[in-house]
């Protein structure tokens, strides 16, 4: 069931008590990604556990900190870490992040991600623009009453990954130098990661890089209007039939190594999403 409107109103209204920088682009950060955007100019921080209603991340990785402050000139809001179904949490949790953003005015959402990589083109560390994702996760945040006030009842999904922004990202990185590989991502629930069997599976119905996070946010922001950009850091790769073990710890640290390029990217798209060429 998703969630009521009022805890979403109360976190909001805390938010914009502490800050009167305006919001239109939020970010969150995935795994070893908390790095990933910033330093921001003039910035608050906040504990998640602060904010009236909010989820609160068990995850080493994720810090579990908003960051409020200007990039480039331009307000903006940065999740450092996330909550995820595996964690326990209901997928109107995992989603009450962007409702709160919703309430706060933001348009485009910016979403991060360290991904197991399926395609046989991509290497680790590479970064991935996400142009489409598979939901294989059981769930979705949309199940029960419809909230009117905070988007229709059944959301178009055919373009829920904004393809001017895919265009942006991809014009960005070319003028950067970034390579940007672009690929489908498909959603699970984890948190046991994938057997060589299940990597043959996905790769079959056209999937290019797996995670477990993402999707659940992703339609919740296009049922709320906003437009959403996904990267994810391909932290390794999934070869069934060379099958490899893969640590957290491993995981970790490459998307720490990837962090920097992806926050040129980041901070590039930003500045060109508000009218300015990058430099």
């Amino acid at each position: 069931m998703t969630h009521s409107t009022e805890p979403v109103r109360e976190a909001a209204a805390f938010i914009q008590s502490k800050t009167q920088c305006p919001l239109e682009t939020a970010v969150i950060t995935g795994t070893g990604l908390g790095e990933a955007v910033g330093p921001l100019e003039d910035a608050l921080t906040i504990d998640y556990r602060e904010i009236p209603h909010f989820p609160v991340s068990t995850v080493i990785s994720h810090s579990g900190r908003l960051m409020i402050g200007n990039l480039a000139g331009h307000g903006l809001m940065v999740m450092q870490g996330r909550v995820h179904l595996y964690e326990g949490y209901a997928p109107e949790d995992v989603t009450f992040p962007v409702r709160v953003m919703q309430s706060l005015g933001v348009r485009q959402l910016i979403v991060s991600n360290a991904a197991g990589g399926m395609n046989s083109a991509f290497r680790q560390g590479d970064l991935m623009v996400i142009r489409d994702h598979i939901n294989l996760t059981g769930e979705n945040p949309l199940v029960g009453p419809n909230a009117d006030e905070w988007g229709p009842r059944f959301p178009d999904m055919t373009a829920a990954y904004d393809r001017a922004l895919i265009q942006c990202a991809r014009r960005t990185a070319d003028i950067h130098g970034i390579a940007l590989k672009s690929g489908v991502y498909a959603g699970l629930k984890g948190p046991s990661l994938e057997t060589p069997a299940e990597i043959r599976y996905l790769k079959a119905i056209g999937a290019d890089a797996v995670g477990f996070s993402t999707v659940m946010e992703t339609i919740a922001a296009v049922h709320a209007g906003i437009q959403v950009l996904g990267l994810s850091i391909i932290t390794n790769i999934n070869d069934p039939d060379r099958p490899a073990p893969a640590s957290v710890e491993a995981i970790v640290s490459t998307a720490n190594q990837a962090a920097p390029r992806l926050n040129r990217l980041i901070t590039a798209v930003i500045t060109q999403l508000h009218g300015e060429e990058p430099s």
